[in-house]
């Protein structure tokens, strides 16, 4: 394994502080097949070895610097939380050297911390003291933490009776309303519904547009490349390798489907790669597509958390909806479908040079799409005060199953420049449903129907 975790740097990132430093990092456990067997090795302590010794992080060295976002990746039992939980202080290592430099605020189980007889309320008070806020600090946040939480009158009850989603709430807004130098993050954002999951990327977009260290574990290779400057892969305690999320997210594909067998050679490769920075060669997979219906459905529970709005300038959107070919409102797509995103735009002012927008995003923020009613030089000249346009822009509904976000937007010339008039974030939330035996992956429908034929035998 490389001594170093600099080579994939940046110019610019190297010069950037380092928040978090670990060498030759390890962690072990002693097993005792027997109760008996702990006391036997305090008698004889030194003198014979009475466990079996399992080492979850191996001598790892790892360097994270000021402002990154870190992914770390790897199979089940790979000791990823482990390397969380020694960085976090919650354990405390064998042998090697961690420094951690910064305000630190760790998200790394549902409720851990929390006390099951103190209301929600309570626990933010104890949580965030032991983060090292306030008293008078906690009171000016406690708000804003409820209103993130967005828990209701449970706020005020024990957390013995929260559901795991509050838990993921509760827990996730105390930490990011710490202003965090850094965050680190294990799993949670994997619960709770999808809504409050894209309000938490909001605002960690948010901390990490303001400088925050952003260090977590996933599942979701997905997010993993859209969220991070860089990803980690553990393999049995040690780091294999730390480069490009795309890169990193491939060798970590290959040793999931892996043989039993061939993992060894894979994990040879894989530290010959960390050593040269050769690209890894990734298999495409044909995939086929399935005629659908367009016309999809409405889920009343399908609503953004995360909606925000830019200052109206004479201008204000209104009745922002998504209709299928029937002219009825849906929020629920079928996977190729054609819909209509629509909304109303209220002109309080004359406005000059108009056009109108939507992008649509994933959840973690990434923008997948988007398009403009206008070419630029084909802009609505002039509209009235007092005036009603209503928009509408078609779209074709290519996208893999899972939930997105979509802004809406009103763009107008003042003093010789383009600007928003007003603009909606995440104003509105649908869903692209399941598709039997899919096979798309990442974010985009681009498939076309494979053309196969059998190869017959020679004959002899």
């Amino acid at each position: 394994m490389s001594s170093e975790d600099t080579h994939e740097i940046g110019p610019e990132e190297s010069i950037r502080p380092v928040a978090i430093r670990a060498r030759g990092l390890t962690k072990a456990y002693s097993i005792y097949q027997r109760p008996g067997l702990r006391l036997k090795q305090l008698i004889w302590i030194g003198k014979r070895k009475f466990y079996d010794e399992f080492v979850a992080i191996r001598d790892v060295d790892l360097e994270i610097r000021k402002g990154e976002t870190v992914g770390i990746v790897g199979r089940n039992g790979s000791g990823k939380s482990t390397l969380l939980n020694l960085i976090c202080g919650t354990l405390e290592k064998t042998s090697g050297e961690l420094e951690v430099k910064g305000h630190l605020a760790p998200i790394l189980a549902l409720g851990a911390g929390f006390d099951p007889d103190f209301s929600g309320r309570e626990n933010v008070f104890m949580n965030a003291a032991i983060m090292g806020l306030s008293r008078s600090e906690i009171r000016d946040r406690i708000e804003s933490i409820a209103d993130f939480a967005h828990i209701g009158e449970f706020f005020d009850r024990p957390v013995k009776i929260y559901s795991s989603g509050m838990y993921a709430r509760l827990a996730f807004a105390t930490a990011i309303n710490v202003n965090p130098e850094i965050i680190v993050i294990d799993e949670i954002l994997s619960v709770g519904d999808e809504a409050f999951a894209r309000k938490c990327f909001a605002r960690i977009s948010e901390l990490k547009n303001e400088g925050s260290t952003i260090l977590f574990v996933s599942h979701s290779s997905q997010m993993v490349i859209e969220l991070c400057d860089r990803a980690v892969l553990i393999e049995k305690g040690e780091r294999l390798l730390s480069g490009s999320p795309r890169d990193v997210v491939a060798y970590y594909h290959k040793l999931l489907y892996a043989s039993g067998e061939g993992v060894p050679a894979l994990v040879e490769e894989i530290r010959e790669f960390d050593r040269t920075g050769f690209s890894p060669k990734i298999e495409s997979e044909a995939t086929t597509t399935t005629p659908v219906e367009n016309l999809g459905s409405f889920d009343p529970d399908l609503q953004p958390e995360s909606t925000s709005e830019y200052e109206r300038l004479g201008a204000e959107i209104q009745n922002i909806q998504i209709l299928n070919s029937r002219g009825d409102a849906v929020n629920v797509l079928e996977r190729g479908g054609e819909y209509t995103y629509t909304y109303e735009v209220l002109f309080t002012e004359a406005a000059y040079g108009i056009r109108f927008g939507m992008m649509v995003k994933a959840q973690t923020g990434l923008e997948i799409a988007g398009q403009v009613s206008h070419a630029a030089h084909e802009v609505i000249e002039h509209i009235p005060p007092a005036h009603r346009a209503r928009v509408g822009l078609p779209f074709r509904a290519d996208l893999a199953s899972g939930t997105y976000f979509v802004n809406a937007g009103v763009m107008g010339v003042r003093e010789g420049e383009m600007i928003y008039l007003h603009r909606i974030l995440d104003a509105l939330a649908f869903r692209i449903s399941p598709v039997l035996e899919n096979r798309v992956t990442g974010r985009v429908d681009l498939t076309l129907p494979g053309q196969w034929s059998e190869i017959n035998p020679e004959k002899p």
